[in-house]
């Protein structure tokens, strides 16, 4: 059974950066593409970023593109989110993701993923 555990989370100033860290068990990490998504008060859980299972394709949402990266370490069974110039905007519970089909490209549809964290808080004060 695949067990997904973040960290990182916390309150912020804007224009501050944190990283979160997302760790693996259960199946061999690096088969799989990983994703970060997010779910702000009131708002449907949305897609933030997305790595290949190699790492060698990433894909990200266009709110957070050029702010956010996200990494893998495949010899720690991490997935990271290095989250850069945070707005008030970006407040929201986030959440990591890992695929359910193993060798796939970066993807960013939620019905792609089957096993989820139990998310870490991030609140950005303006």
């Amino acid at each position: 059974q695949v067990q997904l555990v973040e960290s990182g989370g916390g309150l912020v100033q804007a224009g501050g950066s944190l990283n979160l860290s997302c760790a693996a068990s259960g199946r061999t990490f690096s088969n799989y593409a990983m994703a970060w998504f997010r779910q702000a008060p009131g708002k449907e859980r949305e897609f933030v970023a997305g790595i290949s299972w190699g790492g060698g394709s990433t894909l990200y949402a266009d709110s957070v593109k050029g702010r956010f990266t996200i990494s893998r370490d495949n010899a720690k069974n991490t997935v990271y989110l290095r989250m850069n110039s945070l707005k008030p905007e970006d407040t929201a519970v986030y959440y990591c993701a890992q695929n359910r089909l193993s060798f796939t490209t970066a993807q960013a549809q939620e019905s792609r993923f089957n096993s989820w964290g139990q998310g870490t808080q991030v609140t950005v004060s303006s």
